[in-house]
């Protein structure tokens, strides 16, 4: 839907708050500056039908090399079940694309992190995912699975992001194309799970 992808874009060049609905009904071409909430209701469900129409093709994507990578034991083979479906998808889309940017600004933004992020969870291929990813990790404590589950969400969002505007600004010569990227991202993600725990450092005297 014409509506559908103006927000995306406008989204993802100026963020959530910077958009209004009829900027949106503007870039759409509707002179009904009311097409938006008659579409689809409030700003949250704006989003989620954004999220949508993204997900079922990633998820669809994850399912399949899932199918490959379920008896594996290398954890390289579960990260790349939760790197590969997003940067597959963004290199379908073609140059420029607009999901990824869209998803950082929502995922930066406290109101609607929460939605982005109990939406996805809902998702078995992603949970399935995420479970592969712990079972290579059996001594990890929940504590740090919780935090680097966090950061691993955060480096693989934002750098396709950056990724993402990188080539829709300057070009396919700005930046490796998405597969290559991919390989970069799943290298790194890993490196952020298999890092060491350190125990908590107690200040030394005088120190906060």
């Amino acid at each position: 839907m014409v509506l559908l992808a103006a927000a995306e874009r406008l989204f993802a060049e100026r963020g959530m708050y910077a958009v209004s609905n009829r900027q949106i009904s503007e870039a759409a071409g509707q002179g009904n500056n009311a097409a938006v909430c008659y579409h689809f209701g409030t700003r949250t469900d704006l989003l989620r039908a954004i999220e949508k129409k993204h997900r079922h093709p990633i998820e669809d994507l994850r399912a399949q090399m899932l199918a490959e990578a379920e008896r594996s034991t290398d954890l390289r083979d579960w990260v790349a079940c939760l790197v590969r479906p997003l940067t597959d998808h963004l290199e379908r889309l073609g140059n420029p694309s607009f999901y990824a940017r869209f998803a950082a600004q929502a995922m930066a933004d406290p109101t609607y992190r929460d939605v982005v992020t109990s939406d996805a969870l809902t998702s078995p291929a992603l949970v399935q995912t995420i479970s592969g990813i712990n079972d290579c990790l059996p001594d990890l404590p929940r504590r740090v699975r919780f935090e680097r589950i966090v950061m691993a969400r955060n480096l693989l969002m934002h750098t396709c992001a950056e990724h993402e505007g990188a080539l829709a600004q300057h070009g396919p010569r700005a930046r490796s194309p998405w597969p290559l990227a991919a390989d970069g991202l799943t290298d790194a993600i890993a490196g952020l799970w298999e890092a060491p725990v350190r125990g908590t450092r107690r200040p030394r005297p005088g120190q906060r």
